[in-house]
């Protein structure tokens, strides 16, 4: 039969575990003298993003200026966390939004609940939602968390390339 264990030793054993695990990894730092950096002095220096980042999320636009989400909600249904509502309105042959027949007349997505899973923008029958690797979203007011479509939208700054300007060729005297 085994005899039980004192409370005193059944609370050291897990710490002295733990303290063998960090002597063998400062042993082993030491004698291999590694000058691997691990830590990165952030806002003056950056690491470089992976490809398939997922951040910030964006309205786009085609490039007349409408903007491709039709108010479909499928970015609503795709997503698991519930954070994102969709408020579809009819285009009218006065004031177009889209090219479809629909737009969304209201847009929000609550960052605080969103995973940035990307679902949204894999439902997107238009391509409308896309996240970019935009990362730098803290902020001190939670209401500043919901964003609404306005805030969503890609300006229309990004539309306009700006005209190649001609080449002047000195003249020869």
């Amino acid at each position: 039969m085994a005899r039980p264990m004192s409370p005193i030793t059944e609370s050291l054993t897990p710490i002295a575990k733990g303290l063998a695990v960090t002597l063998r990894h400062l042993v082993t730092m030491l004698r291999t003298r590694s000058k691997a950096k691990f830590t990165v002095e952030y806002p003056e220096e950056r690491r470089e993003q992976y490809p398939r980042t997922r951040w910030r999320h964006y309205l786009t636009r085609y490039e007349n200026g409408l903007e491709k989400c039709i108010g479909c909600s499928l970015c609503a249904g795709a997503c698991p966390a519930r954070c994102i509502y969709v408020e579809a309105a009819d285009n009218t042959d006065t004031e177009r939004y889209s090219p479809g027949e629909r737009y969304a007349i209201r847009y929000e997505i609550n960052m605080l609940r969103c995973v940035f899973c990307g679902y949204c923008q894999e439902a997107c029958p238009t391509g409308a939602i896309v996240l970019r690797k935009e990362f730098e979203l803290a902020d001190y007011d939670r209401s500043d968390f919901l964003y609404t479509k306005q805030m969503l939208l890609e300006p229309m700054s990004v539309l306009v390339r700006p005209k190649p300007k001609p080449s002047v060729q000195p003249e020869a005297a």
